[in-house]
């Protein structure tokens, strides 16, 4: 899926973080990068935005139960 504009970063981890399965960020090149990881969430995102605000990610989530979660985020806020 991709998710868009998100400007709560930490509000977006915390759901990341909820998730019982994998959520994974998938790069431009076709890597993914498990974003439950607090390594690569630091390292990942650091290279995706610079000004507080992440445009577009695609993500990667094995549980329909964590979609649903993510889903919500992004709608409700």
């Amino acid at each position: 899926m991709k998710v868009q504009n998100i400007t709560n970063i930490e509000k977006f981890f915390s759901v990341v973080d909820s998730c019982e399965g994998r959520v994974e960020l998938v790069t431009g090149e076709g890597d993914r990068l498990n974003l439950k990881s607090k390594l690569s969430q630091y390292v990942s995102l650091a290279n995706i935005f610079s000004d507080g605000q992440i445009g577009e990610l695609e993500i990667v989530a094995s549980e329909p139960a964590d979609v649903e979660k993510l889903v919500n985020f992004m709608i409700n806020g």
